[in-house]
């Protein structure tokens, strides 16, 4: 029997194991890897977050701060006016819940004010320190990734003695630091941070050992979506990664992902019906 788990966000409560959850993707920036400008403005962004909600988008993940490879922080003061009206006018009018894409701590605290339920740091909390208290005290529900360095420089070289192990390690004492303070530990979602100072051979590893991180949390958070590692398999340009994306996210749910955060919602959400029903063959008899 297929064993369900919970990941819990205020008084939000998403299932875990019975198929794969999408994020999808919103950048309200001028300059992100693959779609940057796309939903820079308000009426785009929210037009953007609508459709991926019809396209079978479980949370809307919004972010006012490209983190692509090479790129720099943007102030405080244009994170928020980038993101802030975004999710204020999508209030009543989305259903699925929306995820604030921040390292900050104050850009977290006053979107979840505006209606954002779940944070998403891509530094775990190591960028502000005053990340895991800002979760605590708004009880959202949060995503804490691995990453290798900082966006500027993650992939100069990226080097492990032992991926897995240092990965693991990393996620963990990231866990304990905001359980210390009072997150719940079936708040938190742990993201392998696949892209983020790594080479092509760790994403692919990472990607078929995902699962073995799911014990540190409620669940585990794959981002493959259009990420250069696919273009080197393949020789394609970032706008032409579609196939690559969606066979990297069914075979991160097959091994184990609970949540997958992409770009074309609509066409994972297809691919990840029949990776999900080989999960269900594959681990009938146990946890999935």
């Amino acid at each position: 029997m297929i064993m369900t788990r919970e990941f819990r966000a205020q008084t939000l409560s998403l299932p875990l194991g019975q198929r794969a959850l999408v994020m999808g993707i919103i950048n309200v920036t001028p300059d992100s890897f693959s779609d940057g400008g796309k939903a820079f403005d308000l009426n785009s962004a929210v037009a953007l977050a609508l459709q991926l909600e019809e396209d079978g988008a479980d949370i809307i993940d919004i972010g006012g701060e490209s983190t692509r490879p090479g790129s720099l922080p943007v102030p405080l003061a244009e994170e928020l006016r980038r993101v802030l009206p975004v999710i204020q006018a999508l209030q009543g009018r989305l259903r699925v819940p929306i995820s604030i894409d921040t390292s900050k701590a104050e850009a977290a605290r006053r979107a979840v004010e505006a209606g954002a339920v779940i944070i998403n740091d891509i530094a775990a909390g190591g960028f502000d320190t005053d990340m895991a208290k800002t979760a605590a005290q708004t009880g959202a529900g949060v995503v804490l990734m691995h990453m290798k360095g900082k966006p500027r420089t993650m992939q100069v070289n990226p080097v492990y003695d032992d991926l897995l192990g240092e990965v693991r390690a990393f996620l963990q004492a990231a866990v304990e630091r905001f359980i210390a303070v009072g997150v719940r530990r079936e708040s938190i979602l742990v993201d392998p941070g696949i892209g983020f100072g790594k080479t092509l051979e760790h994403n692919l590893e990472l990607l078929r050992r995902c699962g073995e991180f799911r014990n540190l949390a409620a669940g585990v958070l794959v981002g493959p979506s259009r990420k250069s590692f696919l273009g080197l398999l393949t020789d394609s340009p970032v706008t032409d990664r579609l196939p690559e994306t969606i066979s990297a996210a069914a075979c991160a749910a097959i091994y184990g992902a609970d949540v997958l955060r992409v770009h074309d919602v609509r066409e994972v959400r297809k691919a990840l019906t029949v990776a999900d029903a080989v999960r269900r063959v594959n681990f009938g008899s146990g946890d999935a």
